[in-house]
C-alpha cells in the first residue's frame, strides 16, 4: 500500500514499482531504528529527502540507485547484528545510516585515478585530494541545505554540527586509497576498544561504511553475480575511455587483462577478507561472513584454473591445427611425391 501511494505521489511521476518499493524499505530503516521519533522528523521530509536522493544517483551499470539500497540495507543489517543500539548513541547510528544512503550521490562510473588524470572539473575542485567522495559529500549537504528536504532540521547546531562531521568522515573512508591507513589504525585499537571512546567509534563508524561498501562478495552467489557483473561493466567503460584518450589504463579495469574469477579472488582475498576478519574480532557473531567469502573464493579460483587450462588446451589445439595444415599444404605445394617408383 504505501509504494502505491508513491506512485501516486505527484513527485514520483514516471516511477518504476521497483524503486518505489527500494524508497519505502529506507523509509522503513529509518522508522525501524527509531530516528523519526528521536529526532522528529517529518515523514513528508524524509520522502523529500530519499527523492532528492534517488534523483542525484546516475544512470550507471554499479554506482547506481540500487547500490546504495545495498550497502544502506547492509549497514541497518550490521547496526542490528551487531547490537549497536546498545553500544552507541543514536546519532551515530543516524550518521552511519544517512551517510550510507548518501555515499556515492553522483557518481560519475569512472574513479579517482581517471578523475585525476583525466584533470576533470572534481579533480580540479579538489585539489586530486578524494574528489569523488568529497564531492559525494558536497551533494549530500547541498539536498540537506533545502528546508523540504532537510531531514536535520528539527536538531540544535550542535547536533547538525555533528552530524555534518560524522558524515563527512564517514564519506570520505570510503575512498579506498585510504583503505589500509583506516584498517591499520582499527586493528591497532581492537585490544583494548571502548565503545566510549569517541577516537574509536569514528574509527569504528568508518569500518563499518567501509564494509558495507563493499559487502556484495559477502553475499550469496545469486546476489552477489549479477553486481560484480555490473561492477566489471563500469570498469571495462572506464578503461575503453582510457585507451581512447591516451591516458594510464588502470590494470585491474583492462577488459583485455581481467576475468571475471581473478577480479573477484583477488579483491576477495586483499580487500573484503582483512577488512571483516578484523571486525568480526570485535563482533564475533560475524564469523560466518568470511567463511562465505572463502568458500567463494575457492570457487572462484576453481573457475580461473578451469577457465586457464581450457586456454590451454584450445592453444595446443591451435597449434596442433595450424601444424598439420602447414604440413599439408607443403605436400601440396611440392606436387605429387616422385620419390617412389612407379608401380603402374
Amino acid at each position: 500500500e504505501e509504494v502505491r501511494q508513491y506512485l501516486k505521489t505527484p513527485t514520483f511521476d514516471n516511477w518504476q514499482w521497483e524503486d518505489a518499493e527500494i524508497m519505502v524499505l529506507l523509509q522503513v530503516m529509518y522508522t525501524d531504528l527509531d530516528f523519526i521519533a528521536t529526532f522528529n522528523i517529518e515523514s513528508d521530509v524524509l520522502q523529500r529527502f530519499l527523492f532528492e536522493v534517488y534523483r542525484r544517483y546516475n544512470n550507471i551499470p554499479f554506482h547506481n540507485f540500487k547500490h546504495c539500497f545495498c550497502v544502506t540495507q547492509m549497514m541497518y543489517g550490521l547496526i542490528w547484528l551487531t547490537d549497536l543500539r546498545s553500544r552507541m548513541d543514536s546519532i551515530d547510528l543516524l550518521i552511519m545510516l544517512t551517510s550510507a544512503v548518501c555515499h556515492d550521490l553522483d557518481h560519475t562510473g569512472y574513479n579517482n585515478a581517471y578523475q585525476i588524470n583525466a584533470r576533470t572539473e572534481l579533480a580540479l575542485r579538489y585539489n586530486d585530494i578524494s574528489p569523488l567522495e568529497n564531492h559525494h559529500c558536497a551533494v549530500a549537504f547541498e539536498i540537506l541545505e533545502k528546508t523540504e528536504s532537510n531531514i536535520f532540521r528539527n536538531l540544535s547546531m550542535d547536533q547538525y554540527k555533528r552530524i555534518r562531521e560524522g558524515i563527512i568522515k564517514c564519506i570520505l573512508a570510503t575512498d579506498m586509497t585510504r583503505h589500509n591507513d583506516i584498517l591499520n589504525k582499527f586493528k591497532s585499537l581492537l585490544p583494548a576498544f571502548d565503545f566510549t571512546n569517541k577516537d574509536h567509534k569514528d574509527v569504528l563508524m568508518m569500518i563499518l561504511i567501509k564494509v558495507s561498501d563493499i559487502s556484495n562478495e559477502a553475499r550469496p552467489m545469486e546476489v552477489a553475480e549479477p553486481w560484480l557483473d555490473c561492477l566489471l561493466q563500469e570498469f571495462y567503460n572506464q578503461s575503453d575511455v582510457e585507451k581512447l584518450e591516451g591516458l594510464p589504463v588502470t590494470p585491474f579495469m583492462d577488459r583485455d587483462k581481467v576475468t571475471k574469477p581473478s577480479s573477484q579472488t583477488g579483491f576477495i582475498r586483499f580487500v573484503l577478507l582483512p577488512l571483516f576478519i578484523e571486525l568480526a574480532n570485535l563482533f564475533p557473531c560475524l564469523e560466518v561472513i568470511p567463511v562465505n567469502s572463502i568458500q567463494k573464493m575457492e570457487k572462484a579460483l576453481e573457475r580461473e584454473k578451469q577457465n586457464r587450462a581450457q586456454s590451454e588446451n584450445g592453444a595446443k589445439s591451435k597449434e596442433t591445427t595450424v601444424g598439420t595444415q602447414s604440413t599439408a599444404e607443403s605436400h601440396a605445394e611440392a606436387g605429387p611425391d616422385t620419390s617412389k617408383p612407379d608401380t603402374q
